[in-house]
């Protein structure tokens, strides 16, 4: 392949796809490459490396509106299902959340709750082309005479609905496990006492935010991946901290960077938006994200070439430090040790879990990687950068 100018821009990139001509890996792939030839070499080759994430990410919800009724109704209470949905935004517009339980749940009353069916079901339901009853209560008003709605809906019968996560795809997260005598039940999964496994939330390499760390390539209007479709980045997400400890690589050792991304919901698939029931701790949605990564220099290139042995972070006790709020590191351990299916913890080998699939992130960088290919996918300039740090 001849040898191109170090930097590019996305312009000339997309100009690229457009023409057919344009070289696209996996960050998996991309690993490889940096690893056989080097960040130089890479950057000249490669135009555009795909990421992939698929994991319960708490922070979702969609924004619905269900439409007009004859007599017309000003919303004030709304049940999708029987799980509540917040309708404090204008007569027919509501917000349902991921993790709202359905009214009658027992919780964790019974203990630990199995919380069969919330906010992230319902969404589920909806992509999936089911039928959704809609339960709407109103205190009347002029111009709004109705005071209640009973009826069915689908997904294509909303006049609008859209996906519009505050908070998803984390840079990286803790290595969760429990030092008290009994079992836990977490955001983080059922962690077994003393040390009897260690949980973990992120696809390593593969993972968006891991392949850009100072997030040099998104920002509001970045075109993505989500849930089975196109969507966007529109800012840094709830809890977005990119100021922590980071490795000389550049990557950080704990939670960081998080994304807030919409999307249209009736152009999603099922299969990558899906409920979960987390056994003791509540519901959510298990949401599909990949990120482009355009390589505009060899900096870029270095950082796709991330591998999970230089991805590292921190082992926390969520069985007494964290719900103190005092949630000390334990010590270190990399993304290779975990998904080797234990790691070395105080002189024991300690069986890990994954909460995310890395068969799930791997197929949707594939995806991503094919659409850019076949030209059904354009990279965008980012309006506005996400937050970062100074680079030292």
């Amino acid at each position: 392949m001849a040898a191109r100018r170090d930097y590019r821009t996305i312009k000339e990139i997309n100009e690229r796809i457009k023409a057919g001509k344009v070289v696209v890996v996996t960050a998996e792939e991309m690993t490889e490459i940096v690893k056989r030839k080097g960040a130089e070499k890479a950057a000249r080759e490669i135009d555009v490396v795909t990421t992939g994430t698929f994991s319960p990410m708490c922070s979702s919800g969609a924004f619905i509106n269900f439409g007009h009724t004859k007599p017309t109704t000003k919303a004030a209470k709304v049940w999708l299902n029987d799980v509540p949905a917040y309708a404090g935004l204008a007569a027919v517009d509501i917000y349902i959340g991921a993790t709202e339980p359905a009214e009658d749940d027992p919780l964790n009353r019974v203990h630990p709750g199995q919380f069969k069916y919330g906010g992230g079901h319902v969404i589920q339901d909806f992509v999936a082309g089911k039928t959704v009853r809609l339960r709407a209560t109103a205190y009347g008003t002029d111009c709004y005479p109705n005071r209640k709605v009973n009826k069915k809906v689908k997904l294509s019968d909303l006049p609008n609905a859209t996906l519009l996560n505050p908070r998803n795809a984390y840079q990286n997260y803790n290595c969760a496990i429990n030092l008290s005598n009994k079992t836990i039940y977490t955001y983080m999964g059922v962690l077994k006492p003393r040390a009897g496994n260690a949980n973990y939330a992120t696809s390593g390499q593969l993972s968006p935010l891991l392949n850009d760390p100072y997030y040099l390539t998104m920002g509001l209007g970045t075109r993505i991946f989500l849930g089975g479709a196109k969507g966007y980045i529109i800012g840094p997400g709830t809890q977005h901290r990119p100021g922590v400890n980071r490795g000389e690589n550049g990557v950080p050792l704990s939670p960081a960077g998080t994304l807030m991304v919409m999307g249209d919901l009736k152009e999603m698939h099922a299969k990558w938006i899906a409920g979960v029931s987390m056994l003791g701790y509540g519901c959510s949605l298990a949401v599909g994200v990949g990120v482009p990564i355009p390589i505009l220099n060899e900096e870029m290139a270095r950082f796709t070439g991330v591998s999970d042995e230089e991805i590292f972070t921190q082992i926390i006790d969520y069985g007494k430090d964290y719900p103190k709020g005092e949630g000390k590191s334990l010590g270190q351990v990399s993304y290779a040790e975990l998904k080797s299916g234990t790691i070395h913890f105080r002189g024991e080998e300690v069986p890990t879990v994954p909460l995310s699939s890395h068969i799930r992130a791997l197929e949707i960088a594939h995806i991503l990687k094919d659409s850019i290919q076949k030209g059904e996918f354009l990279l965008t300039e980012p309006q506005e950068m996400l937050p970062t740090v100074p680079r030292g």
